[in-house]
């Protein structure tokens, strides 16, 4: 009887340190899942950021388009109006209504070679 005894302890012993040795892979395995959890979390958080980010690029990119369209239809009618500000037949009209001038006569000019 002694050894049945003998044998209840030792299945004692067994068990708890099975029960120790499940506790300890338990905690390992939650402690990689929250691991591997947090990883794919980040992860997820990490390329909604960066497409969040292209596609704020895209609208600058379109508003930028969109103001050089502008620009550069101003310097398309700037231009043509300097264009007819220049014209001599304007400067010509703009001297003899608006300032009194008078075309020179032609002992006046002197041509210089």
């Amino acid at each position: 009887m002694a050894r049945a005894g003998n044998l209840s302890a030792d299945r004692m012993l067994w068990i708890e340190g099975g029960a120790k040795t499940r506790s300890a892979s338990r905690k390992r395995s939650l402690l990689l899942f929250t691991f591997l959890f947090l990883f794919s979390i980040g992860g997820s958080l990490i390329y909604v950021w960066s497409r969040i980010q292209v596609i704020q690029a895209g609208y600058e990119i379109s508003n930028a388009m969109k103001t050089g369209r502008i620009l550069v239809e101003e310097n398309k009618r700037l231009r043509v109006e300097a264009a007819s500000l220049k014209s001599h037949a304007r400067i010509e009209k703009f001297a003899t209504e608006e300032l009194g001038m008078s075309k020179p006569k032609s002992d006046q000019v002197i041509i210089i070679r």
